[in-house]
């Protein structure tokens, strides 16, 4: 659960200029978590998020990304506790994961920003990640298995 709570907190910064932690801790609400104040202010510790100024001047949250191999450690880390197996179909890689995961490995693969990928979209332990091409796919497969 907490892993698919920081994937949603993710995705909510990303898209969407979130500036206090009462306001993070709603739309969280709104998107089915149940969580505190505290669970919110730990998650946002714990995931070394920082406040930095918008294109508009005001104050958001924002990720920073802790460089490792040129990926971010905590998204590998996602990727590796939610994998189970994958596979490659032209332009496409299958990624199974453990039940409840693949929403949250989607984001970690997105966050990732290879140039391969085109986007993934996640079921409940399924995710189909697009690429540009078939040789993309097995490139994006090889990358992925490294890490694991």
């Amino acid at each position: 659960m907490k892993l698919a709570r920081q994937a949603k907190i993710l995705e909510l910064i990303n898209r969407e200029v979130v500036d206090t932690q009462e306001d993070l801790a709603r739309r969280l609400k709104e998107s089915g978590f149940k969580v505190t104040q505290a669970t919110v202010s730990r998650d946002i510790r714990e995931m070394k998020l920082t406040k930095t100024a918008g294109p508009d001047g005001k104050s958001r949250y924002a990720a920073r990304i802790e460089e490792e191999n040129g990926l971010g450690s905590k998204y590998i880390r996602a990727l590796q506790n939610a994998f189970v197996s994958m596979d490659t179909a032209q332009n496409l890689l299958v990624i199974h994961t453990v039940q409840g995961m693949a929403m949250a490995a989607a984001t970690a693969l997105d966050e990732m920003q290879m140039k391969e990928v085109v986007g993934c979209i996640a079921g409940d332990n399924t995710i189909m990640c697009a690429t540009r091409s078939a040789e993309d796919a097995v490139k994006v497969k090889e990358h992925i298995e490294k890490m694991m």
